[in-house]
């Protein structure tokens, strides 16, 4: 059974406690989980021989850190992970007139100092703070001086506080994570006044506000992230706030398209049991997760603005949503997606990318977003060819075949369609085995988008029906 946690500072001296600084504190216990061989970050998907080693090094160098990259590579997510490293509680002195978690042993407020001199150890209350609140975290856009450092509280001036006293001080966020741990997000976009006191708190470790006297030794670790396209823009963060900062971790989007859908299956907000449970065939990842990757390598949408892990996700999640919304209309178990549920992508896509006006020509975002997603398809269905050798079905095209399918086609009548090539169509199954119809209807839709996007066969489109037509090779 677990001691009960003192409550007086007489009870804390006896316990043994010992107080240290919180880059000290999250040092040793990181350190002590390396040893232990426990998950440092986990969820964190591909970043093992990357990012992770720079983080590792910057904890035991005692480094505040910015965490710089584009938009979905987990910078947020990172700096959250670091309050795993700190103490499962801290104590500090719990009394209404200390405005933060000061240090039983230590003091920096005037009002801690007086507690700890004037009353015997047994009466001096102590009270735990949960590691989990010992973490900040704001936005840069919109945060005043105020927020975060503090300013002069006029209600307390009004009720006849000096001025001169540190009580009329209404401190910020940063002196309230004291011991603790703050992050910034999107630091270029911080004003150049916030950027100063910041600079100060990283410089002096103290806080002053509108030049009170005072001074405030912060105890806290600071942490940033930032766009690579706006930090490094001239005039966006002061030089000597730059300078201060110990480690700059770089992100990066997956180094491949396997550790993409790794990263999409874990963070997708959407369950594939229940009632109406959802099988995705793998090509069906390949081609989502390669929709992401053609888009982040398109000339038509901005690279500096970056395409998202979110953009990914949220694709997963629509295509699952059709599948199932089909299943259940049609009464089919499993759902199962298919390549015509890629025409619901608009409504979890266009938000989430920035076209480059000097290279989209004035094309659409919905243009933008179809030539994406006919690439992703097209270097997807390459790779099965030379896998399962499927040019033999373009061949039967030239035959007078013409199928029509949609996300609203019975998966049974996909069967019916291709019934006249049975043997040609099972090369088709090779690409995702199974017996299902479901799946069946899927790989064909696959294999005749395929064969659309590397021009060897004919489409045509009109009122939400899709004929794969005749008329031999385009």
């Amino acid at each position: 059974m677990t001691a009960p946690l003192p409550r007086t500072l007489a009870a804390l001296r006896a316990s043994g406690w010992k107080t240290r600084p919180v880059k000290d504190e999250v040092r040793e216990n990181f350190l002590r989980m390396l040893r232990a061989g426990d998950e440092l970050f986990p969820g964190i998907v591909g970043y093992d021989h990357t990012v992770i080693p720079e983080i590792n090094i910057a904890l035991l160098a005692g480094h505040d850190m910015l965490f710089l990259g584009e938009k979905g590579q987990a910078k947020s997510r990172l700096m959250r992970l670091l309050v795993r490293f700190l103490d499962e509680h801290l104590p500090y002195l719990d009394d209404p007139a200390i405005p933060l978690h000061d240090d039983p042993y230590a003091p920096i407020t005037s009002a801690g100092r007086r507690l700890v001199a004037t009353r015997p150890p047994e009466e001096v209350p102590i009270a735990w703070w949960p590691r989990a609140e010992r973490y900040a975290e704001r936005l840069a856009p919109g945060t005043k001086f105020a927020d975060i450092i503090g300013e002069i509280d006029p209600a307390k001036l009004a009720g006849g506080t000096s001025m001169a006293s540190e009580e009329a001080l209404h401190l910020g966020l940063i002196p309230r994570m004291h011991r603790g741990i703050f992050a910034m997000n999107e630091l270029p976009e911080l004003d150049e006044l916030v950027q100063v006191g910041m600079f100060n708190i990283l410089e002096e470790r103290d806080v002053q506000i509108r030049g009170y006297p005072v001074k405030f030794d912060i105890d806290v670790m600071l942490l940033f992230s930032a766009n690579p396209s706006t930090y490094n823009r001239s005039g966006k963060v002061i030089p000597q706030l730059k300078d201060r900062i110990g480690a700059v971790i770089h992100t990066h989007y997956p180094a491949d398209r396997d550790l993409g859908i790794r990263m999409v299956e874990q963070e997708a907000g959407i369950d594939v049991g229940g009632e109406w449970p959802v099988v995705v065939p793998y090509f069906m990842k390949q081609i989502l997760e390669q929709v992401t990757i053609e888009a982040r390598k398109s000339k038509f949408i901005d690279q500096q603005s970056g395409v998202s892990a979110r953009f990914s996700i949220a694709n997963y999640e629509t295509v699952v949503a059709s599948a199932r919304q089909r299943a259940v209309r049609l009464g089919e178990r499993p759902a199962v997606p298919r390549i015509s549920d890629l025409g619901h992508l608009y409504s979890s896509s266009l938000g989430k990318l920035e076209l480059d006006l000097m290279g989209s020509h004035q094309m659409t975002e919905r243009q933008v977003l179809d030539a994406v997603v006919a690439a992703a398809i097209a270097a997807v269905f390459e790779e099965y060819v030379e896998a399962h050798g499927l040019d033999e079905i373009a061949k039967v095209f030239g035959q007078g075949v013409k199928i029509e399918v949609g996300d609203a086609v019975p998966s049974a009548a996909y069967a019916e369609l291709v019934a006249e090539v049975p043997q040609v169509w099972e090369k088709a199954f090779e690409v995702n085995a199974a017996q299902d119809p479901a799946v069946r209807a899927s790989c064909i839709e696959f294999v005749l988008a395929g064969l659309y996007a590397t021009e060897r066969i004919s489409r045509i489109q009109s009122h939400g029906r899709t004929v794969y037509d005749t008329g031999g090779f385009r």
